[in-house]
């Protein structure tokens, strides 16, 4: 006894020393982003910073996070997955108002340092030695991916949850333990809760893990565990059920609800990219003097491939990479029992990772569910890299324990000899690209690179007992850390300085972000709210609007609104001018589209007219130059809120084809795909009436209306069905209005209106209509209600202003012939806006 406790000791020492290793390389590796000199660029910043901040600003204001007004005219953020609200960020965004870039900074690489230690105490479980272990988290945290990507936020954090999840499962099929089920199902669904492939590729990872053990053990395997993974189970479906839910439906309506084949084939990994497991920076995807010659930036693979540099980057360092190869595949250990079904998940992510050039691609694209959502198989790399973080720990495990005397040296000969067709390969395949000079410096480094892992095996096989363990302890983490640090370290894709994206401070001193906020600023009770548009002015700008509060037409995001993308003519993003595009709705700045949205600023790097050559002289009036651009006004831009006193029916999806507009003053008259709930004479009809914007929030919208005959307040913002409004405290019927707005019907008189998001009662009625649709009731319109259920509408003063009779459409389709039963009245004429290049 006395022996066991004083070997469980020991175990225990030399693992607190090795998650102390990995803690202090951990911070080693980090401090140039802890210490604020660099700052993780692109996505990190451009959008997610601004997620974490727009988070911020809500809760900090008492507003829900649940509704985004500052891009593409309005969003669901409740069902983005990469809105952050269903992460620990909501953490980081309660507890500080104005996240600084290293507080984000260090929040997700905060995820890596966890992720490692779960690794490391996945190792600990199964009674393997520390300096495995060790390695595992330090591949895990510093290799492929994990490393390279580490600006796409939303995937280092499924990968984090990844490994807590991957141990808690191990832990819960060793020990049969419902508690670790628990929690292994709580960290599940908190990797798929914002979906993406990684997340995805982990769930699979998890479920393999759990069919091998099945296997492994039997029947009684599968009674013993059914509890735990009940338990898992039920608390991760309890997660993830609703927020997959508003996902879903949101994704339905999005510009992207699903990935072809061909544009999925287009973010495949390259084979030759596999060379930089071996030759970390080959292609000078590192190297600020060389130009990237990798296969992603030539001319003969431009429309095969849409991959940047550094998501083919798969290097895990030379050490780990090593054993896998000798003696991990010379010996047979990487088919040990133990690791079998990660090899075979190795294998698996490394095929699927290179997508469109084998046949596994096309078969899991057809018949594996969720693969078809997502565009690039190459996300796999994160994976790739988990899981040889896994295999090469384990290798070394076997390689430390393995009986005194046993000689590793014809193993490492043969690696020698496959990393040397490795080197000759990539010496071939520069000389074919012409960087034969290029590539020398790369080989050169990681050649020296596997000598030191070789040495290293050597060194540690002769030290034994304790001491041994510690030295290989400090041995791996200097080795593994170094060469990491070295080959994977800060660099043009992973860490600039933070001046570079100063726009998106809080505080920032940029004059037209500070001009925008000033001009946009909102007089309270006004109905303006002007929208801005960020033409070109950078890949950091288009979700500025997100930090600094104002409403920008379009944004950065792979996921908007299909209805409102194809009126306005969105992209993921708009980094440089022509990135613009029109569309027959939205033909130029001077538009019908443009005025409804409450456009009035745009803000460009270059003169308006190189854009949009529709422009005349006078359309747009430059009102600013400031140092990043020129600053227009539209003067034609309509307020918020209106209260328009006629309709006219409309075929939108015509509209949206042909981009012609009716005739008609949408100030007089506003356009509907439906008849307004209360039978109202069609036709335009001119109000004078007093509208008042009470409170603008998020996800509430309330108006204050006096009007002396009956109309429609219209509200600018994008139609969605999961908005509610309220008259007078009643519900009432939400019209979609001018295509893609939002309308209400209400009385003459004095009323408070009150638009409202709800998320859960919208979505569970959209899903009820898609299970048990109701089909159209071909009916009259039903009479008016005279008790307090819905608002009386009742008709303008004898002396006011006219309605307007029904359209012939509109009598032919109620059965009453031209003019039938129609009373004479004198309609106010319909007009088009001056100068509307939409109908131009």
């Amino acid at each position: 006894m006395g022996v066991r406790l004083k070997r469980v000791d020991a175990r225990s020492a030399s693992y607190l020393l090795a998650a102390i290793g990995f803690v202090v390389a951990w911070a080693v590796l980090c401090w140039p982003w802890l210490s604020g000199s660099v700052t993780i660029p692109f996505d990190a910043k451009a959008h997610f910073q601004a997620q974490v901040q727009f988070l911020a600003n809500a809760l900090h204001t008492g507003q829900s996070p649940f509704w985004n007004h500052n891009i593409f005219g309005g969003s669901p953020q409740i069902a983005d997955p990469q809105s952050l609200i269903f992460s620990p960020a909501i953490l980081l965004a309660l507890f500080n108002s104005a996240p600084s870039f290293r507080a984000v900074d260090a929040y997700v690489l905060a995820h890596l340092l966890v992720g490692g230690l779960c690794f490391l105490m996945f190792f600990r479980d199964r009674g393997w030695h520390p300096a495995g272990g060790l390695m595992a988290a330090l591949v895990f945290a510093f290799g492929a991916s994990a490393a390279w990507r580490v600006q796409h936020v939303g995937q280092i954090a499924s990968l984090a949850f990844f490994a807590i999840a991957f141990w808690l499962t191990a832990r819960m099929l060793q020990r049969n333990s419902i508690l670790a089920g628990v929690l292994a199902g709580l960290a599940g669904g908190l990797m798929v809760l914002e979906p993406d492939q990684v997340a995805l590729l982990g769930g699979y990872v998890l479920v393999a893990v759990v069919v091998a053990h099945w296997i492994e053990g039997g029947w009684p395997a599968v009674r013993a565990s059914l509890l735990p993974i009940g338990a898992a189970c039920f608390v991760g479906i309890a997660v993830i059920a609703m927020p997959l839910i508003w996902t879903f439906l949101f994704a339905e309506a999005t510009t992207r609800p699903e990935i072809g084949l061909v544009e999925a084939g287009r973010g495949s990994l390259h084979p030759v990219s596999l060379l930089t497991a071996f030759i970390g920076d080959l292609f000078g995807a590192k190297d600020p003097v060389i130009d990237f010659w990798g296969p992603y930036n030539t001319p003969q693979r431009a429309m095969e491939l849409a991959l940047s540099e550094n998501m083919a980057q798969v290097y895990v360092g030379a050490l780990p990479l090593l054993l896998m190869l000798a003696p991990g595949l010379t010996r047979g250990w990487l088919w040990d029992k133990a690791v079998r079904p990660l090899t075979l998940c190795f294998v698996f992510m490394v095929l699927y990772a290179l997508g469109r050039y084998t046949p596994l691609f096309h078969l899991v694209y057809d018949y594996l569910p969720g693969v078809k959502q997502f565009r690039r198989p190459a996300d796999a790399t994160f994976l790739v890299g988990a899981l040889a973080a896994l295999l090469s720990g384990y290798v070394l495990h076997r390689v430390l324990t393995a009986p005194e005397g046993t000689s590793f040296k014809r193993d490492l000969a043969i690696g020698a000899g496959l990393v040397l067709a490795s080197v000759l390969t990539g010496f071939v395949v520069a000389y074919d690209d012409g960087h034969l000079r290029d590539a020398l410096k790369p080989v050169a480094f990681a050649v020296g690179w596997f000598v030191i892992a070789a040495g290293g095996v050597l060194l540690m096989r002769r030290w034994r007992g304790a001491a041994g363990s510690a030295a290989a302890l400090v041995l791996v983490t200097a080795v593994v850390a170094a060469d990491l640090g070295v080959n994977n370290g800060p660099n043009d894709s992973t860490a600039l300085p933070p001046q570079m994206y100063d726009v998106l401070q809080t505080d920032t001193k940029n004059d037209t972000i500070a001009l925008l906020k000033q001009l946009t600023s909102a007089t309270p009770g006004s109905t303006r709210r002007d929208r801005v548009e960020l033409l070109g002015m950078g890949f950091e700008w288009p979700n500025a609007g997100m930090i600094h509060g104002f409403d920008h037409t379009l944004g950065y995001n792979p996921l908007r609104l299909e209805e409102f993308s194809e009126a306005v003519g969105t992209g993921d993003g708009v980094a440089a001018p022509q990135d613009r595009k029109f569309t027959p709705l939205f033909p130029s700045y001077r538009s019908r589209l443009a005025d409804l949205l409450g456009l009035r600023y745009i803000a460009s790097p270059v003169p308006i007219e190189q854009v949009d050559q529709n422009l005349r002289d006078g359309d747009l009036k430059l009102i600013a130059r400031t140092k990043q651009g020129y600053v227009y006004e539209n003067p034609r831009a309509l307020l918020r809120v209106q209260f328009v006193g006629g309709w006219q029916l409309a075929d939108f999806e015509s509209m949206r084809l042909s981009g012609h507009w009716p005739e008609t003053d949408p100030r007089q008259a506003v356009l509907l795909d439906v008849e307004p709930p209360v039978a109202t004479p069609e036709g335009p009809v001119a109000v004078e009436a007093s509208v008042r914007l009470t409170d603008y929030r998020n996800s509430r919208v309330e108006i204050e209306v006096t009007t002396p005959a009956a109309g429609f307040v219209v509200l600018n913002d994008i139609w969605h069905p999961w908005w509610r409004v309220e008259v007078d405290g009643v519900e009432a019927e939400m019209l979609k209005a001018n295509v893609i707005f939002r309308a209400v019907q209400v009385p003459a008189g004095t009323h408070k209106v009150r638009f409202s998001f709800h998320p859960l009662d919208g979505a569970i009625a959209e899903l009820r209509a898609r299970i048990d649709p109701q089909e159209p009731e071909d009916a009259l319109p039903q009479p008016p209600r005279s008790d307090r259920e819905a608002p009386q509408i009742v008709a303008a003063p004898s002396d006011g202003p006219r309605l307007a009779g029904p359209s012939e459409s509109v009598r032919n389709s109620l059965g009453l012939g031209a003019g039938a039963g129609q009373p004479a009245r004198s309609g106010t004429a319909s007009a088009q806006l001056p100068g509307d290049a939409s109908a131009h």
